[in-house]
């Protein structure tokens, strides 16, 4: 059977957000060399009241077919946005029917959240003790009500395994993906990411989406600097090598990395180079060792380190796992 992903849809919902899960999700399908495989999930939506009609922040509601009962099912529940959250919002804690709602979730589903669907998980008591983020402008906000949570209001989403959570609107794309890719490998989230005419992975975070209220004019980018480091991964690459390329002082490509990306150029770096790994190790049969070379961490050893920080698993596991789910697949 797929895999099951139960979208919550409450009251005050933004219908954009609401839409994201069904989009990646659903038009997730089994790689099959010239054909079109099975769907990989089943996307479900529901209220917490029966059948009906659901209120949205725009001028029309949505018709949800499902109860919540449909969430004593799910494998994956996703809760997006809304802007009628009540006593969730303003005093960090859950109405009694949405108290009831969530019950019916069996333990050890996976939970995500989509912008400020972050507040339900945490009212619920998913987030205690854990790292999460929300939209950036509801950071501070959500930190003071939830104290208990570890806010990180930088970056698009966290994965901190069995619940992630996302920024704001457009992050939930990024969130999705990012679970395709982690279920299914970089072939099938990068077909779906072409499919939507998005980037399968965004750099940096939300920092660089927050507004400044003196901005520096900006007449020069990174961007040739992004691009000429893309094509040279597997070879050293110094700072002042692509500072060079934009014909900036290291301290203003520095300054001006961080203003468009959101992280610093060490940090792309390393995180372009787990990327080049990771394709590497899903889709050929390079040793080890050459696809630490090839994608620039030298070393089985400096890319096990690397890919142990990022993904939580050495090269030979992240391989098997994959070579696993592609030997299962019909």
């Amino acid at each position: 059977m797929p895999h099951r992903v139960t979208v919550l849809a409450l009251d005050g919902l933004l219908p954009f957000e609401l839409g994201i899960p069904d989009r990646i999700f659903g038009r997730s399908l089994e790689p099959v060399p010239g054909n079109r495989g099975r769907k990989l999930y089943e996307v479900v939506t529901c209220s917490i009241r029966p059948p009906g009609p659901v209120r949205t922040d725009s001028d029309y509601a949505i018709l949800v077919e499902h109860g919540p009962e449909a969430l004593a099912t799910a494998d994956t529940v996703v809760i997006p946005a809304s802007y009628e959250l009540g006593p969730v919002f303003e005093e960090g804690r859950l109405t009694e029917e949405l108290a009831a709602t969530l019950a019916l979730i069996r333990p050890g589903t996976r939970m995500v959240s989509i912008c400020t669907g972050s507040y339900v998980l945490a009212a619920a008591g998913y987030l205690d003790g854990r790292p999460a983020t929300t939209h950036w402008s509801s950071a501070d906000h959500f930190q003071r009500t939830f104290p208990q949570v570890r806010v990180d209001p930088d970056v698009l989403f966290i994965d901190d395994g069995d619940v992630l959570t996302s920024a704001g609107v457009a992050a939930g794309i990024d969130l999705c993906l990012h679970l395709v890719r982690r279920d299914h490998g970089s072939a099938v989230a990068n077909e779906i990411a072409r499919r939507t005419v998005v980037p399968p992975h965004r750099d940096g975070g939300q920092a660089q989406y927050i507004h400044r209220p003196v901005p520096e004019p900006q007449f020069a980018t990174t961007t040739a600097a992004r691009a000429w480091a893309l094509g040279r991964l597997d070879r050293p690459i110094l700072l002042r090598d692509m500072a060079h390329q934009e014909s900036m002082s290291v301290r203003t490509f520095t300054r001006r990395f961080r203003e468009e990306v959101g992280i610093s150029p060490g940090q792309w770096l390393t995180q372009q180079r787990v990327e080049r790994a990771r394709h590497l190790l899903e889709s050929s049969d390079l040793s080890i060792d050459q696809v630490a070379r090839d994608a620039g961490f030298g070393t089985a050893t400096s890319l096990r380190q690397h890919l142990q920080a990022a993904l939580g698993v050495p090269p030979t596991v992240y391989r098997r796992t994959f070579r696993r789910a592609s030997a299962d697949t019909p």
